[in-house]
């Protein structure tokens, strides 16, 4: 008789991260556009970007009819106590909820329970799960005690991700799962597993590498097998990070290693049709790839700048498009380049409504003269070469090292 394999109850909302090969969590790669892509090319499940807790709290929900998105906005500060008078409005996330109903993971980026349950709280009814953050290696969120950081105070990551669970899980119905990286010795892994895996978690995802590690470093997966036997005798799933080339590539490790699916990230960012099985068509080319982020970045009204780019991941360096895609100022200029013309009328609708249709403002009569004043080196050129000659806020690192975690929303948002 087989032995009935011990599975910790999945909320009525949430999902398991059984079987699944789903997109990693990557910041500026995994904004709504690439997120539609994937879905489209077959990922079971997606991350979006880490989010800053900081950065959540404060914003407001609203739904946009013209893209059938979800958005949370802020009144952008600047650095300052009270936002500006021409300050400009900040999208700090965007979901869409027709196509990533079910499918989506808010990653959240913390360093304390109760924050992250009023970050959590805010999104957690559009969402299919909330993710910590506990692996990160970039200082913008390690320099706020979050991410990579996390593995160093386990106290503090247990008592973020209980908190999840008593608050967040109930009301919402939905799971709570974690993404660490190894430690350097596995019996420091194991002693951190145990823990992370006794809150209450349905998942945990491991990145084999340790936190020094860069992307161009090959991954180790010595102590991948030790983590999922331990995940599974809790009951908790158990996915792996790190040089996962594509969906037929994630199974195969899975099944080696034990685990229970696998996260893409590089190779999703360069080409999401790695989602297809090889049955399924395989790898496809990158012009359809990126004639359908195009679109979806148009459809959506992503920020051009995020848009162009992700296109410099996803067009290869020698094609004869690339340096043009670079030079590209608005989507109308994309299409153009990429012999999308069937597209130009959604592109420079989209241009439009971002403004970026719009020529550059003629400096005004007084700025004119103020030129011309610098130039004939009056009094005003001194006191304007005298300002000049003063370093900016963040070229002095004033905010940064007085509160790093301030500067991490200023980062993410």
């Amino acid at each position: 008789m087989a032995t009935e394999v011990k599975r910790v109850p999945i909320p009525r909302r949430g999902v398991d991260y059984r079987g699944k090969i789903v997109l990693a969590p990557m910041v500026r790669s995994g904004e709504l556009p690439s997120r539609l892509l994937a879905l489209h090319y077959g990922a079971d499940l997606v991350w979006g970007p880490e989010t800053i807790d900081r950065a959540m709290i404060g914003t407001t929900r609203r739904f946009d009819e013209d893209t059938r998105t979800v958005e949370w906005t802020r009144i952008s500060s600047q650095g300052h106590k009270e936002p500006p008078p021409d300050a400009k409005e900040s999208v700090i996330y965007k979901v869409f909820p027709e196509k990533e109903d079910g499918k989506l993971i808010f990653q959240i980026g913390t360093s304390d329970p109760d924050r992250a349950v009023e970050a959590a709280r805010l999104v957690a009814a559009d969402v299919a799960g909330i993710d910590v953050n506990a692996g990160c290696p970039k200082p913008f969120s390690t320099s706020g005690g979050m991410g990579a950081a996390l593995l160093r105070t386990p106290d503090k990551l247990v008592a973020i991700l209980e908190a999840l669970v008593k608050n967040i899980t109930p009301e919402f119905e939905i799971g709570i799962s974690v993404k660490i990286r190894i430690l350097e010795t596995p019996a420091e892994t194991e002693a951190l597993v145990r823990r992370l895996v006794a809150t209450g978690i349905t998942g945990l995802t491991v990145h084999c590498r340790t936190t020094p590690m860069r992307p161009r470093e090959r991954a180790i997966r010595g102590q991948l097998r030790m983590i999922a036997d331990i995940c599974h005798e809790a009951g908790v799933a158990c996915l792996m990070n790190g040089d996962v080339e594509s969906r037929d590539h994630g199974i195969k490790l899975a099944e080696e290693y034990g685990a229970d699916g696998a996260m893409i990230a590089v190779a999703a960012e360069k080409n999401s049709s790695c989602f297809q099985s090889e049955a399924d068509g395989g790898l496809l080319r990158w012009e359809p790839v990126v004639e359908q982020y195009v679109k979806y970045s148009m459809e959506i009204n992503n920020r051009f700048s995020n848009t162009k780019y992700l296109l410099a991941q996803m067009v290869p360096g020698k094609a004869k498009f690339y340096q043009s895609i670079q030079q590209s100022k608005c989507y109308t200029d994309i299409c153009k380049t990429l012999g999308l013309e069937h597209l130009l009328e959604l592109a420079q609708d989209c241009d439009a409504k971002r403004g970026l249709d719009k020529p550059k403002e003629k400096l005004s009569k007084k700025a004119r003269n103020n030129a011309s004043a610098l130039a004939a080196g009056g009094k005003m050129a001194e006191a304007t070469a005298k300002n000049q000659h003063r370093k900016s806020l963040s070229e002095r690192n004033v905010g940064s090292k007085a509160n790093p975690e301030l500067a991490a929303v200023a980062t993410a948002v």
